[in-house]
């Protein structure tokens, strides 16, 4: 998958296909678009994203093996393969939001 594709691929899982299944009957910690790019960059990154990709948007900057690791977690995600509760968790512990 080249470049375009993938941060295509990206926007649509983090946009309406995660967010649309945060809708449903499961109960995930977060709803909104930029949370699921929160959490899923962090966890490509290993740590505050922000940190690794200065330059905003985030996707259009990242490594593409960090877009990939992100892109992968998600659809983990989507196939109740990864614990987004977790993955939340983690996320805002690495942000001094929540004690590990």
């Amino acid at each position: 998958m080249d470049r375009r594709r993938l941060e295509a691929v990206w926007l649509d899982l983090t946009r309406r296909r995660l967010p649309e299944a945060a809708r449903s009957a499961r109960h995930w910690p977060v709803r909104a678009d930029h949370c699921f790019q929160r959490i899923l960059l962090d966890h490509a990154t290993g740590g505050v994203w922000y940190d690794a990709i200065p330059k905003r948007p985030a996707y259009a900057h990242a490594p593409e093996a960090v877009l990939r690791r992100a892109v992968a977690l998600g659809e983990a995600v989507l196939a109740g393969e990864a614990d987004l509760a977790a993955l939340n968790r983690q996320s805002l512990v690495w942000r001094g939001k929540r004690l590990a």
